[in-house]
C-alpha cells in the first residue's frame, strides 16, 4: 500500500512541483528552494514528506544533502494506476463475451 503515501504525498501542489524539478537530474535543497515560491526550510520539510513516501532518494555529499526521484517508488504508484486499466480491459471483455452470448 505504499502507493498511498505517494498518492498524498504528490497531492499537494507545492510538493509535486519540488518533485517534478528533480525530473531533469538531482538537486540540493539550495537548487530546489531558487524555484519555489517557499522557503528553504519548507522544502527541505516537503522533500521529508517525499522521502516517507519513497519518491525521492537523498545522498550526502560533503555538506550537502542531494535530492533524486526514486525509480522504483514510481513504479509502486505506476503498478496501482496500471491495475485500473486491466480492470477495465476485463469488464470489456465481459461485456463483449456477454453481448456474443446472447445474439
Amino acid at each position: 500500500m505504499t502507493y498511498i503515501a505517494a498518492i498524498e504525498a504528490l497531492a499537494d501542489p507545492t510538493r509535486r512541483h519540488i518533485f517534478e524539478s528533480l525530473r531533469s537530474r538531482p538537486k540540493n535543497v539550495g537548487e530546489l528552494a531558487a524555484s519555489q515560491t517557499v522557503s528553504r526550510p519548507a522544502v527541505s520539510q516537503h522533500l521529508k514528506v517525499l522521502q516517507q513516501a519513497r519518491l525521492v532518494t537523498v545522498e550526502p555529499h560533503g555538506t550537502k544533502r542531494v535530492y533524486a526521484i526514486r525509480s522504483e517508488g514510481l513504479e509502486e504508484l505506476r503498478s496501482y494506476l496500471d491495475s485500473f486499466g486491466t480492470d477495465i480491459l476485463a469488464a470489456f471483455a465481459a461485456e463483449i463475451t456477454l453481448r456474443q452470448t446472447n445474439n
